[in-house]
């Protein structure tokens, strides 16, 4: 395997043992005990799966039972649960620090808007919307880049000073005269942002094994949401404590607050961020804990990603055209949730006038209900061996039925029904957000044994491609002269969701045949090896 670049600068002695450790135990860790008891049957099941019969239903709860069991009593090689709760710690507080501030620094500009920059900075028609569509430029242009960077540069240096120049950018948004102003500040904050979200999956791939990403991809998923919720709490705070503090207004000061929450996260990834186990110089593992670390997950042979040869090997996988397109629909599943749209419905309600406090705290349990969503299926889709493709059917099904009583309850606004079935609609929309972990997880769980630059690229692909949609997207469907009914956008996201159980579909298809030509090439090796040992016999 060509060594990453940046072991060639920061290698030493210890590298080298870990290394040679791994490669000697790299049989004898790569499995749990609880799996490689198994591990025969599970490559053989793809040839027996034609002979196989329906169980009656006492075995069948037997088999469900046996399996809970399995998933919560998981047998670990010595020192593994010492590992994995090391680099839960130290990769999980960073991440999820980092993009829960990210998050809060996004859900600020929808709740600064509502709490009086609208009225002070003179808003007018779709700027708002404007204005997050240059961040989304911005977060376009710098998925792949960002991704790629992680190849040359330590993860503990590049994700520190990313989050350093976005929380400066945020603070200056607190000085700001005009709505154009704001424009050209979101835009180079999109291009630093970028680095967390497609990032921190990039890494989650490198550290964890298929049964244990799902849950770290949810919590990280999560703590973004977290971001998203207490955002709202923060805004009403900040409006009622320090409004006219030092003679700046409410949303002003939410800014510099924000900005200034970056820094100790950042210092604190610099020190303690593991980058990744082929890499690691993390001072809190040892030697033993690093070469196991490396033995969990496949290895891979890595080549330059610079190169005719990469790319056309990226445009012309299946992993490529499959993931990109499955996060451009599911992204857009997330509409109703991303684009504010019940903090938009309840500034122009009809016949209510909600107060600011209102305005901040009630779409905070939009997030509350994503985060819950995200957990359960997270955790689900670990216990059922990484079928991750159940969550878009979950969203089909929310996203239509929660357009229809969007569309029904316009039909007669004024009424208090009207209301309710409006705010339950978009408080069920917040489950969407639940694809976020799951379908990262899916692109990693099926892309394990690629180059690891090849799978960064591809997760970067997946948000890049997304974001280049919803650049538009917004503004055509849920722009904020839509309010409070968004009707074209009801009917788009109907689309979306349509789309999306059909693309679903053929890509759990396409990953399934998969799976089962490689575990075929797997016996086939095995059994070719076994032949050839005996023939020297």
């Amino acid at each position: 395997m060509r060594e990453h670049p940046a072991l060639k600068i920061h290698q030493t002695p210890s590298h080298s043992v870990f290394l040679e450790r791994a490669s000697a135990a790299r049989f004898h860790h790569s499995l749990p005990l609880s799996e490689e008891k198994n591990s025969s049957q599970t490559l053989l099941s793809c040839a027996e799966s034609g002979n196989r019969r329906r169980l009656d239903p006492p075995r069948q709860f037997n088999m469900v039972h046996q399996k809970v069991r399995e998933y919560f009593h998981t047998e670990y090689k010595p020192g593994e649960r010492t590992l994995i709760r090391k680099i839960d710690f130290f990769i999980l507080t960073f991440c999820c620090l980092s993009y829960f501030i990210n998050y809060l620094d996004r859900s600020n500009l929808a709740n600064a808007y509502v709490s009086g920059m609208r009225e002070d900075l003179g808003f007018v028609g779709n700027q708002l919307n404007v204005i997050n569509t240059c961040f989304t430029v911005g977060y376009v242009l710098g998925q792949v880049p960002s991704n790629l960077s992680l190849y040359y540069v330590k993860p503990r240096i590049w994700f520190p000073c990313m989050m350093l120049c976005w929380g400066g950018l945020t603070m200056v948004t607190a000085s700001v005269h005009n709505p154009q102003g704001i424009m050209a500040i979101r835009f180079f904050q999109g291009i630093f942002e970028a680095s967390t979200f497609v990032g921190t999956h990039y890494i989650l791939g490198a550290w964890y094994t298929e049964r244990e990403l799902g849950k770290r991809s949810g919590i990280f998923t999560s703590s973004g949401l977290a971001g998203s919720m207490i955002g709202g709490f923060i805004q009403t705070g900040i409006h009622s404590s320090l409004n006219g503090r030092g003679g700046l207004a409410g949303w002003r000061w939410l800014f510099i607050i924000d900005g200034l929450l970056t820094i100790p996260v950042a210092a604190y990834g610099f020190f303690f961020f593991p980058d990744t186990p082929r890499n690691t110089t993390a001072f809190y593992l040892t030697d033993d804990e690093k070469a196991l670390a490396v033995a969990r997950v496949p290895v891979v042979e890595e080549h330059s990603p610079i190169t005719f040869r990469f790319l056309k090997k990226v445009l012309l996988s299946w992993y490529w055209w499959g993931f990109v397109m499955l996060w451009v629909i599911a992204g857009e599943t997330e509409s109703f949730s991303s684009n504010s749209l019940l903090a938009l419905y309840l500034k122009s309600h009809p016949t209510t006038k909600y107060t600011v406090s209102q305005l901040n705290n009630y779409p905070t349990g939009v997030p509350a209900v994503g985060i819950v969503s995200t957990l359960f299926w997270a955790t689900l889709t670990d216990f059922l061996n990484g079928k991750r493709y159940l969550v878009g059917y979950w969203i089909g099904l929310t996203g239509i039925a929660t357009s229809i009583m969007v569309l029904v309850a316009s039909h007669n606004p004024t009424s208090s029904h009207s209301t309710s079935v409006t705010m339950a609609a978009y408080y069920w929309a917040g489950s969407v957000y639940a694809c976020q972990a799951t379908f990262f997880a899916w692109c990693n769980d099926s892309m394990r044994y690629e180059e690891h630059v090849f799978r960064a690229v591809v997760l970067a692909g997946m948000n890049m491609f997304n974001n280049v949609i919803n650049a538009w997207w917004s503004i055509v469907f849920y722009g904020a002269s839509e309010a409070p009914w968004f009707t074209r956008g009801m009917w788009a996201m109907i689309a979306c969701c349509i789309a999306l159980v059909i693309w679903t579909i053929l890509l759990a298809y396409t990953d399934r045949r998969d799976r089962k030509n490689r575990e075929l090439d797997e016996i086939t090796g095995r059994m070719s090896i076994t032949i050839e040992s005996k023939e020297k016999e």
